[in-house]
């Protein structure tokens, strides 16, 4: 599979707005500025909103030396730096485990669990060549949705990129649900959902 560019999602997106493509984020045109300056946050916002197969990263996690300031909790651990959001915490690190109760706060992980605590969670994924094909398509008209009325001021090009938003949304999330399996009580089921990200879970 040839590899891919920040810059060739940026293009999908513009196709679907049927403006002219670009070379670069850096390229003088209010489309390329467009872009460069929404792409990073709406990849992010793409990224944490579901339980994406191939996001998910696991981590072991050594206990703080300092004492969180809780009554509740007694034990905190430092976030991963690439984590976007923490699935729920469960003993033995398995999505199937029995949950441990926990709060997250700031940059930390508070719970009553001494030890390593093994996690998993959405990595900030940077590079497009380990995204699937259907969130490539999924976040290129995310991007169409964002820059769509600034760039073009077609309400009809909006709503065309939206319709493709859904129909790439639901594509991707049924596959990633088949490729889950049983792993995935966390999913975002609809639209709605995935607009809304995941509340009360880790984040």
């Amino acid at each position: 599979m040839p590899a891919i560019s920040p810059e060739d999602i940026g293009n999908m997106a513009l196709d679907l707005l049927t403006e002219s493509p670009i070379d670069s984020f850096d390229d003088d045109t209010k489309a390329a500025r467009l872009l460069k300056r929404h792409f990073e946050t709406t990849r992010e916002a793409e990224l944490t909103a579901n339980n994406w197969r191939f996001a998910i990263l696991r981590a072991s996690l050594e206990e703080d030396a300092a004492p969180p300031a809780s009554s509740v909790y007694s034990h905190q651990y430092l976030r991963p730096d690439d984590a976007l959001r923490i699935l729920p915490l469960t003993y033995g690190g398995e999505p199937e485990g029995r949950p441990i109760d926990h709060t997250i706060e700031g940059d930390y992980i508070l719970t009553r669990v001494s030890g390593t605590l093994p996690v998993r969670y959405i990595g900030n994924l940077i590079d497009p060549n380990d995204f699937t094909a259907l969130f490539t398509d999924v976040l290129a008209a995310a991007l169409a949705i964002k820059i769509g009325h600034t760039l073009t001021g077609k309400a009809s090009l909006v709503e065309l990129s939206t319709n493709a938003y859904d129909r790439a949304l639901r594509r991707a999330q049924a596959v990633n649900a088949i490729e889950m399996g049983s792993a995935s009580p966390y999913r975002a089921d609809t639209w709605e959902d995935a607009r809304a990200g995941f509340r009360g879970y880790g984040w």
